[in-house]
């Protein structure tokens, strides 16, 4: 696998900024609780996943660099050398891959921010929210992070400020039995999807 930047100058000063502007301008998305992101230290952002687009939406609203984990797809042909600047971790989603794992807790004990959608994919069914897997509960509880738990509601439409997303507070993963933290994660953010406040 090629070497991912950890401090990528390219997501920093030119990704960030242009994602920013455009949806504020496209979107006009609304953020919350964008507070309850630590500042420093290593910290999980783990949310719904509701489109395609909703990685710009977290990059618009946090100012730590995020390195996402999405499908080693994107790690193919010209995107290739636009993602690997952006530190993006690709993940092979056809086989447990533990590789992606090791690479994102290896950026945790440095001190760096991981966004994982524990969906694993968009959530096209009509429940609220799909069973989430493992990986972003188990990279918290091996390296002693944090998971900022997230919630983004609403629709990419054109001009309508439909869109939201709201950040929460921090919790820590303190039980050894992960399939406990990772149901708590889950019910955690589907109660603030069923909510109606945002």
């Amino acid at each position: 696998m090629d070497v991912i930047e950890k401090d990528p100058k390219f997501y920093k000063y030119i990704a960030k900024p242009v994602v920013t502007a455009f949806m504020r301008l496209v979107y006009h998305p609304k953020y919350y609780g964008k507070e309850n992101i630590p500042k420093d230290g290593r910290i999980v952002l783990a949310g719904n996943h509701t489109n395609n687009l909703d990685c710009l939406l977290i990059i618009a609203s946090s100012k730590r660099v995020v390195h996402f984990m999405a499908k080693d797809s994107l790690y193919k042909g010209f995107k290739k050398h636009l993602f690997k600047h952006m530190g993006i971790i690709p993940v092979n989603r056809k086989i447990k891959d533990k590789d992606c794992l090791i690479t994102a807790k290896n950026f945790l004990n440095k001190d760096l921010t991981i966004g994982i959608f524990p969906e694993g994919t968009i959530n096209r069914t009509d429940d609220t929210i799909m069973k989430f897997k493992i990986g972003a509960v188990k990279m918290a509880h091996d390296t002693g992070s944090m998971i900022v738990p997230f919630v983004i509601k609403g629709k990419y439409k054109l001009f309508k400020n439909d869109l939201r997303i709201r950040y929460f507070k921090p919790i820590t993963i303190k039980d050894d039995i992960l399939d406990n933290d990772n149901e708590k994660l889950m019910k955690i953010i589907k109660k603030n999807l069923e909510d109606d406040e945002v």
